[in-house]
């Protein structure tokens, strides 16, 4: 016979549950490590390469000189035949109030703020960005046909917020064609 005590079942069970447990444990402290690391790397990776596409901007200086001063605002013809549009948002209004563009061209949005972060929706479409001041916010689009849009704040930038909005004008092609031989930017103030 042998020395050895028969061991019982549930002392058995219970070394096969502990490292069961350790094993997963590890697991669970090897993914948490993983996680730590990336998000260690991508922050010194970005502190050092800031994401492509980000342009600051002075908002300080926005109406003395650069892109975004009062006679550049509006939509403008490129050579290329797109468009782009540059817009100004402070409280409490979007500087165009209107905005005309072609349908079916393509169009880049460059818009930033002059004093608090705002919100920037062109209703009915997937236009949908934040505008923060100093920094300017690019987005290309194309409108599929002629119609009007509403454009909100939909941040809240203070008391005044429920005023905030503009209007997109969409045109056909010939009609936008028209009014940009006439002037240099537009809105609808021509």
């Amino acid at each position: 016979m042998s020395n050895t005590p028969p061991s019982s079942g549930h002392a058995g069970s219970a070394a096969v549950a502990a490292r069961v447990e350790r094993k997963w444990a590890a697991v669970v402290v090897a993914i948490i490590l993983l996680l730590v690391a990336m998000v260690v790397f991508t922050g010194l990776h970005w502190a050092m390469m800031p994401p492509s596409r980000v342009e600051t901007i002075d908002p300080t200086t926005l109406h003395v000189s650069g892109e975004f001063i009062e006679s550049n605002l509006g939509s403008a013809v490129e050579t290329d035949g797109s468009v782009t549009v540059r817009i100004v948002a402070q409280q409490y209004s979007f500087t165009p109030q209107c905005i005309v563009v072609p349908a079916n061209t393509p169009i880049t949005f460059r818009v930033t703020s002059a004093d608090v972060v705002h919100g920037f929706l062109i209703a009915d479409t997937n236009i949908n960005s934040m505008v923060e001041p100093g920094y300017v916010s690019t987005f290309k689009t194309s409108f599929p046909t002629s119609g009007e849009h509403l454009m909100p704040c939909h941040e809240y930038c203070g008391t005044g917020h429920e005023g905030m909005w503009a209007h997109v004008k969409v045109l056909d092609r010939a009609a936008f064609d028209t009014l940009a031989a006439n002037a240099r930017r537009l809105s609808c103030a021509q």
